[in-house]
């Protein structure tokens, strides 16, 4: 059984180099997968289910199409896509997953999650993503028209991009503190995430435990993903034709 596991697409309708990569993804490599987990920011924005969305169609097709032939599909919201919910995974065939979650595969236990809300040196991002992500706040963006959730979000990742160029490498990566905990409260000796963008695998110790925390990449330049199965894991590239 092998599971596949890929975060940060950023998938937008300027950038059809990264959608078309993906959609190759999904009718190749992605075929022979017992499991795929899109563990966030599949989109680099997203204002709702309701609303009419080209791009999201196609994304949701090809992983109906994915789903259809065999392989479970599981969805996790990110930052950057916090409103993806039921409607779109039920369009996709794809399971909801909630942050955290602990899965098991190849007969071990991982704990999942997108990763930003382990960017605690970064405070002001925390109060930021506690208001975005309260159901009262996102009912009332939801009710508006189109056109103002579009210029609401124009102007949020206009503050989100001048926030990240005045922040350093410390605030915009995970705290190994956050990491601790989390690995300590969930009971479980791996970690898989993304969101940061830094590729790569940690080990680490929780209290005289030996752990591992794995990071995926985002696919701006190439593919990227973490293959499962009972051999073990290995995180590849892609290269973009």
């Amino acid at each position: 059984m092998t599971a596949l596991f890929a975060s940060d697409l950023h998938l937008d309708p300027g950038r059809p180099d990264i959608t078309g990569q993906f959609l190759e993804f999904l009718a190749g490599p992605a075929t022979a997968a017992s499991s795929l987990y899109l563990l966030g920011d599949l989109f680099e924005a997203w204002l709702g289910d309701d609303l009419d969305n080209a791009l999201g169609q196609l994304v949701a097709d090809g992983l109906a199409r994915l789903a259809d032939g065999g392989t479970a599909v599981y969805v996790m919201q990110g930052n950057r896509d916090f409103l993806l919910g039921a409607g779109f995974c039920a369009r996709a065939g794809a399971h909801f997953l909630p942050d955290p979650v602990i899965v098991t595969h190849a007969g071990g236990r991982v704990l999942l999650t997108h990763g930003d809300a382990l960017c605690t040196a970064d405070p002001a991002y925390q109060r930021l993503r506690a208001l975005v992500r309260d159901p009262g706040v996102q009912r009332g963006f939801l009710a508006l028209p189109a056109s103002a959730r579009r210029a609401l979000a124009t102007e949020a990742r206009a503050g989100s991009r001048a926030h990240l160029e005045g922040a350093g490498e410390i605030i915009t990566d995970v705290s190994p503190q956050a990491v601790e905990q989390l690995l300590r409260d969930a009971g479980v000796d791996l970690l898989l995430h993304g969101h940061t963008h830094r590729p790569a695998v940690h080990t680490l110790e929780v209290d005289g435990r030996a752990c591992t925390r794995i990071v995926l990449g985002d696919w701006y330049t190439q593919g990227s993903y973490l293959r499962w199965d009972e051999t073990g894991y290995a995180l590849l590239a892609l290269p973009r034709r």
